[in-house]
């Protein structure tokens, strides 16, 4: 690559960072260049790590930082010194899979995920059925895999006398070598391979891992190599769109997987502290409260008028309380988990926390949120079955929620109460109770209203969402970025 095309690769590349909630600005990406010209290009893991070593601020963002680098300075084709005997089967495949991580030959492993791409991922070929049918689909197995157009030898396929291919799918060549069943078979390998001088259950647990890691490995392998060879097909630009997960605090609340809501669970302890730090240094500087003009002209008298150190007035210390009003229903339930749970961890920051949740009815779960915090991944659940929220299914119904609220609990709102309702405002054709919202904003300090929908999506359908931003604040929070500014902003001194 001449310095033109490899400064231009650098600032693609910085963009695309950027488009995934890194903040690379101008001194990265002159200091990721001239670690580039440093390091060179020979090395392909040493570029990264320099460019890494660049750009980055914590370890939460290496993920998103690899997919993209593996995008924007893949591996060269075709030009690897290690080979491997092409298997006619995924049996084959697998019995050589097993060899190569139980000799810990991390070559061979890449070696043999291209090659499982090869044979097994290509789709949209007419009349082609063991190398990936016809109509087979796309995906990356939960990283957002891109169909494509084009030759598949362009992309680095078999030869000029490929079939043409519509794309390349990880999660297809995956679910045909089902890497998951050398499970046991490499966890025994590795065992009889290394003798560690441990004790039966130890060599076993320590084996599992090994085999579970390995088998992690090469998976992540077989998606590289499925995005390498779309982005060459789409372009790096677009597969870095789609294909690359973005950062947990990025990723919507209404559309994670099961896996990205377990990240959510685990990055809510460390956000809580950092949410508690910031509280708390408000709290600290609204305690001044306003200038004391008699006291501070008379201060003033010793600096011949001039006053040098305002006196402030002292607010008198306290801790607000918190009420939290939250739908459980359909995809709102998952947001309104991790509030829960979030809200729960900043506890100390108010004098008072109370938790109610909704389907068509309201019931206080105080209790269950405050017990849920040793074994978060089922709050929901118990939540749903131990509260009574529904007289029958599972349909929001805000008319009867907002109403036995007002008439069941008002008594817990008051001057010093602030209400976050947690909710998406469709109704399912049930009437809004603009009124309920009218008594319960009425009765505490502030009401606010955070919706983890977009705001473009607001009002349409059976969303009644614009009536109810007419009768109090009600802000977008469809992430976990969004809502740690929100908390830090709303929630009061």
């Amino acid at each position: 690559m001449t310095a033109h095309a490899v400064a231009g690769r650098l600032v693609t590349f910085a963009h695309a960072l950027r488009e995934h909630g890194i903040a690379v600005g101008t001194g990265e990406t002159v200091d990721a260049a001239a670690a580039a010209e440093a390091v060179g290009f020979a090395d392909r893991e040493r570029l990264r790590e320099a460019l890494s070593a660049s750009v980055l601020r914590g370890a939460a963002q290496r993920p998103v930082f690899d997919g993209v680098f593996d995008l924007y300075f893949p591996a060269a084709h075709g030009t690897s010194e290690t080979t491997v005997d092409e298997p006619a089967t995924p049996a084959q495949l697998r019995d050589q899979l097993l060899d190569a991580l139980v000799s810990g030959d991390d070559a061979r492993v890449r070696a043999l995920a291209a090659t499982g791409i090869d044979l097994f991922g290509g789709y949209g070929a007419a009349g082609q059925s063991g190398q990936g049918g016809q109509g087979a689909p796309g995906g990356e197995g939960g990283q957002g895999g891109e169909g494509a157009q084009g030759n598949a030898g362009a992309a680095g396929g078999s030869g000029s006398a490929a079939p043409r291919l519509s794309g390349w799918s990880a999660y297809q060549a995956l679910s045909e070598v089902r890497p998951q069943a050398l499970r046991a078979r490499l966890r025994d390998a590795i065992r009889e391979a290394r003798d560690d001088g441990l004790d039966g259950a130890s060599a076993e647990a320590l084996a599992d891992r090994e085999a579970t890691a390995g088998i992690a490995a090469f998976t992540d392998h077989v998606r590289a190599e499925a995005r390498r060879r779309t982005a060459e097909l789409r372009g790096r630009d677009r597969v870095a769109q789609y294909a690359v997960a973005p950062q947990t605090d990025l990723v919507s609340f209404t559309s994670a997987t099961a896996e990205q809501f377990a990240d959510m669970r685990r990055a809510a302890a460390p956000l809580s502290r950092k949410l508690a730090t910031r509280l708390a240094a408000r709290r600290r500087r609204a305690t001044r409260g306003r200038i004391d003009l008699r006291r501070t002209v008379r201060r003033s008298l010793g600096t011949g008028g001039v006053p040098m150190r305002p006196v402030m007035r002292r607010r008198r210390p306290g801790r607000p309380e918190l009420v939290l009003l939250c739908d459980l229903s359909g995809s709102v339930a998952g947001f309104a988990q991790f509030t829960l749970l979030l809200t729960q961890a900043l506890s100390d920051q108010f004098s008072k926390v109370r938790s109610f949740a909704f389907v068509s009815r309201t019931d206080e779960i105080t209790e269950l949120v405050r017990a849920g915090r040793d074994e978060p991944e089922h709050l929901a659940e118990r939540i749903v079955s131990e509260a009574a929220l529904t007289k029958v299914g599972m349909s929001s119904d805000y008319d009867g929620a907002l109403q036995t609220f007002a008439d069941g609990w008002g008594d817990v709102l008051g001057p010093r109460t602030s209400v976050l309702v947690l909710g998406d405002g469709r109704t399912n054709g049930a009437p809004p109770n603009l009124t309920a919202l009218r008594e319960i904003a009425g009765r505490a300090r502030h009401v606010y209203w955070l919706n983890p929908e977009r705001e473009s999506s607001w009002g349409t359908g059976d969303s009644e969402a614009y009536r109810y931003a007419r009768e109090v604040p009600m802000f977008e929070c469809r992430t976990i970025r969004q809502l740690s500014r929100l908390v830090t902003r709303l929630l009061p001194e």
